[in-house]
């Protein structure tokens, strides 16, 4: 019996704190979450596909698309232009699943003005020099994108504070046990769950939401 809505869970911080490598990881442990395919404007890098990191369109139809609201929320980062898909949240929040949104800070305060009913995850970096060496290794980009890429990435630093939570991805193991943890707890708020009848918490279904048992401790 179908006794939740499914929680949109927004993960957050600028580029280069992990964000995609935590959301991987919380797909292959925990049950009933899934995550949003964002659309973008820019290239895909040599290791990424259509329709699995993201939907690679044109700029013209990405202004179709924001003409259109098909846009839960959308920004320009670094000359291109990204956006969440409106349909897919609610349809998959609608069965019953948690969501992902793994989206830049720009995006998250647009979230947040909007009231959006979302969990506000922001990722941390272990310190300043660890970012700063994460985004320089990106040979791909000149010179002057990863000097735009540090600048911006210090002053979403300070954002950190307008979430509900924060994860330090120090090591990937222990980042994703606390993101684990803050999905597991949201879960069991009672005013997602205070709406069903007491015989739908004790459902065998009830007990599919929680943490693989194969994630190691």
């Amino acid at each position: 019996m179908q006794h939740r809505r499914g929680i949109i869970f927004v993960i957050s911080g600028p580029s280069g704190v992990g964000k995609t490598s935590l959301c991987r990881q919380i797909l292959a442990t925990v049950p009933q979450v899934t995550q949003s395919v964002a659309y973008t404007t820019r290239a895909a890098r040599p290791h990424e596909r259509d329709g699995h990191e993201y939907h690679f369109i044109t700029s013209e139809a990405f202004e179709r698309r924001i003409a259109a609201g098909d846009f839960l929320e959308w920004a320009q980062v670094h000359d291109h232009l990204y956006g969440t898909s409106r349909q897919q949240v609610e349809e998959v929040t609608a069965a019953g699943q948690d969501i992902l949104l793994a989206i830049d800070v720009q995006g998250a305060v647009k979230l947040q003005a909007a009231a959006l009913d979302a969990v506000f995850v922001f990722v941390l970096p272990p310190d300043w020099e660890t970012l700063k060496t994460r985004l320089l290794r990106r040979d791909s980009e000149p010179p002057a994108v990863q000097a735009r890429r540090l600048a911006v990435a210090r002053q979403e630093l300070g954002y950190y504070t307008q979430y509900d939570y924060m994860v330090r991805n120090e090591q990937l193991t222990t980042a994703v046990h606390t993101l684990q943890a803050i999905i597991l707890a949201e879960r069991q708020r009672i005013r997602r769950v205070a709406r069903a009848p007491v015989e739908a918490l004790l459902s065998p279904q009830a007990t599919q939401q929680t943490v693989s048992e194969s994630v190691p401790g």
